[in-house]
């Protein structure tokens, strides 16, 4: 029988195993948003604690709200009793028909304490970090999915120059859109006349290319899992600029 030796030293334990954490609450059916978090965030010495939530195809304002019953449980679950810096929960339009207050506090339950972030709170942060005044919306949902979204944006006070939805049902799709294709549709739904484009959907490859489309454009770009990032980045205390466009470039606001 092998001989084991038990250390009597006990080995010095740091206050965590990185600097900051964040807690993610995704969609059971969600392949970007865990990608482009782990990219963005990791170099920073962020790290992301991931849960999934239950979710069925398609996307309609139907299936959105039957998540909220699970959003709690969902962030109990991420590191259960210890703090987290920032929990976010990862769908945008869900944000929008639930409401996004009713989110935040959902979440909220499931880790008191702990600053909640959505897609649609961080991406009217960075608006509004921006300065824009007048946008343009491109999403990949039905029209009935996107209607609430473009009210949502007016009854904050934005003014929409052009909104366009790719009229496609399933998550899944929406994350293999060809990022040449994602290009060129970012550029026809952008009104040269709009202060930023807003790309809806944490399914949708975006983040990695925000500088092509930003270029495609000529207008500031956010998408949803961008302005996520950015917002749980800059609530962490981390203020650089963590991958390419003009957001990254802009500190949280008041």
């Amino acid at each position: 029988m092998t001989n084991i030796q038990v250390s009597t030293h006990k080995p010095r334990l740091d206050p965590r195993p990185v600097s900051h954490r964040i807690g993610l609450v995704a969609l059971s059916t969600d392949h970007t948003i865990e990608v482009d978090f782990a990219r963005i965030l990791s170099p920073a010495g962020i790290g992301v604690y991931v849960n999934r939530i239950p979710f069925a195809n398609p996307v309609t304002p139907e299936t959105l709200r039957a998540m909220e019953g699970d959003l709690a449980g969902g962030a109990a679950l991420i590191l259960p009793g210890e703090d987290l810096d920032v929990v976010v929960y990862g769908c945008t339009s869900a944000s929008v028909c639930i409401g996004d207050a009713a989110v935040r506090a959902q979440v909220a339950k499931g880790k008191p304490g702990c600053p909640v972030v959505t897609p649609i709170s961080g991406a009217l942060a960075g608006l509004r970090a921006m300065g824009a005044r007048r946008i343009s919306v491109l999403t990949p949902y039905f029209e009935e999915t996107t209607r609430p979204m473009a009210a949502m944006f007016e009854a904050e006070g934005f003014g929409l120059d052009r909104v366009t939805c790719l009229n496609m049902a399933d998550d899944r799709d929406m994350a293999r859109i060809a990022l040449d294709d994602l290009v060129d549709l970012a550029a026809m739904a952008a009104d040269p006349a709009s202060d930023a484009l807003f790309i809806s959907c944490t399914a949708v490859r975006a983040a990695g290319i925000i500088a092509q489309i930003e270029a495609a454009t000529a207008i500031p770009v956010l998408s949803s899992n961008y302005a996520a990032a950015w917002n749980a980045a800059r609530l962490c205390g981390a203020q650089a600029a963590l991958a390419p466009g003009h957001l990254m470039t802009l500190p949280l606001g008041d």
